[in-house]
């Protein structure tokens, strides 16, 4: 999948977040998490830029998706220690799911290639893969690119619409 479509992927993702989000009154933290997801779409592609990394290798893992949510829930929790969504959790559960659920929006998108992903590296070698398109096909990326613009814009028309 190339870039495109992980920002579709990303984006069919966020739109039910985003929604749940702007409901709840958060309408500043729907706007920042769909950034962040949008912005790190591609995250699990740096190991096109560490050597000796494999591509689709350890960064295209569960693991990998843990460790960027750990990482989240700790800036969560600093910044959770001034901010509060007034739920019964904070900002670093918060920043947990954003972090996991940005990497794993990237692995659904390779998911649908036939290359596949290793969703359970270090314990498995098996890549797991739907083989709906090949990564590089214009149609499935621009399709799945304007998918996820559609839910994010009628998740956003429906959100504000809806009294409260």
């Amino acid at each position: 999948m190339y870039r495109k479509g992980h920002l579709g992927v990303s984006l069919l993702v966020f739109a039910p977040i985003g929604f749940w989000l702007v409901r709840a009154g958060h309408t500043e933290l729907a706007f920042l998490t769909g950034g962040v997801m949008c912005w790190l779409a591609m995250l699990p592609d740096v190991d096109h830029r560490i050597p000796g990394v494999p591509h689709r290798g350890p960064t295209h893992s569960l693991l990998f998706a843990g460790l960027v949510g750990l990482v989240f829930g700790a800036v969560g929790t600093l910044v959770g220690s001034q901010v509060s969504l007034g739920y019964s959790f904070g900002l670093g559960t918060f920043g947990f799911l954003l972090g996991f659920v940005t990497v794993v929006a990237h692995l659904v998108g390779d998911t649908l290639t036939p290359a596949g992903v290793n969703y359970l590296w270090p314990l498995s070698s098996y890549e797991y893969t739907l083989s709906v398109t090949p990564a590089d096909s214009t149609v499935a990326n621009y399709a799945l690119f304007g998918l996820g613009v559609f839910a994010v814009a009628a998740a956003t028309v429906v959100a504000f619409r809806i009294p409260v």
